[in-house]
């Protein structure tokens, strides 16, 4: 399998993951906010406010403020008023419910390969901190880097700590981390799925493009870095992403309007 160095373990080595499409199928934060849907925590308004952030954020390849900014608003504002201990307990119920059977083999094998090689194995994703904690978890990684949301006593506000981990932002997290770890980027490995990350992939040694949308692909195939294609059906790609989001999570929505009688909140 391309895209792994073997190399003596120094610790100055470590693999970093995106989430969405790339350890998993489908998008995180959407299963989180179709569980907190599920449990009634959630009011159809919220969820609506969720898709349409995310359909922004996924449509938004060429970067543009206003929908970045978009996306940040919406990301967890969802969460708002929620207490730190209740999301991280229900965090863990969901994954184990609607995510484990999600994740790719062939992405874990990848993950284990480095594993057995001596690499710690973080993830970096615009997934909320508390759910990529989760993950990290169940599959006995190193570490977890995510999107932190503001707490005041323990409930969540509703706003952000800092930049929606996404982007540029995701590189300057790398980096910081690699300088409080003592890792030598020049020897890392990343992957990821979307052309969003080429800052992330571009600060390490060894950058992977797994399940790529077109100009990830594009990137890829110029530079000749490794790519890893686990899908079964090209049809997966970005260009359907934000209508499938945009639709999946308002059936969600109608479903939880439905679940209340159809009242408002």
């Amino acid at each position: 399998m391309g895209g792994f160095t073997p190399h003596r373990p120094d610790g100055r080595s470590a693999a970093f993951f995106d989430v969405d499409n790339t350890l998993m199928r489908g998008a995180a934060i959407y299963h989180l906010a179709r569980g907190l849907a599920a449990r009634d925590l959630v009011t159809t308004r919220d969820l609506m406010r969720f898709a349409w952030g995310q359909l922004l954020f996924r449509a938004s390849g060429t970067e543009r403020r206003e929908s970045i900014q978009a996306a940040r608003e919406a990301a967890l504002g969802f969460v708002a008023g929620h207490t730190a201990e209740n999301l991280q307990a229900i965090c863990a119920e969901i994954y184990d419910e609607t995510m484990a059977d999600r994740v790719w083999e062939e992405t874990l094998s990848l993950v284990r390969r480095h594993q057995n090689a001596g690499d710690p194995v973080w993830l970096v994703t615009a997934t909320p901190v508390e759910l990529a904690d989760v993950i990290r978890e169940r599959l006995g990684l190193a570490g977890a880097l995510g999107t932190i949301a503001e707490r005041d006593h323990g409930v969540y506000t509703g706003r952000l700590v800092g930049d929606l981990l996404h982007g540029q932002a995701k590189a300057h997290a790398v980096v910081r981390l690699a300088d409080t770890e003592d890792f030598d980027l020049s020897r890392c490995t990343a992957y990821s799925d979307s052309s969003n990350d080429l800052p992330l992939l571009r600060s390490v040694g060894y950058p992977n493009a797994v399940n790529p949308d077109r100009a990830l692909r594009r990137h890829a195939t110029r530079l000749g870095w490794p790519v890893h294609e686990f899908r079964t059906t090209r049809t997966a790609l970005r260009t359907v992403v934000p209508a499938a989001v945009l639709g999946v999570a308002a059936g969600a929505a109608a479903q939880a309007w439905r679940a209340r009688g159809g009242q408002g909140h």
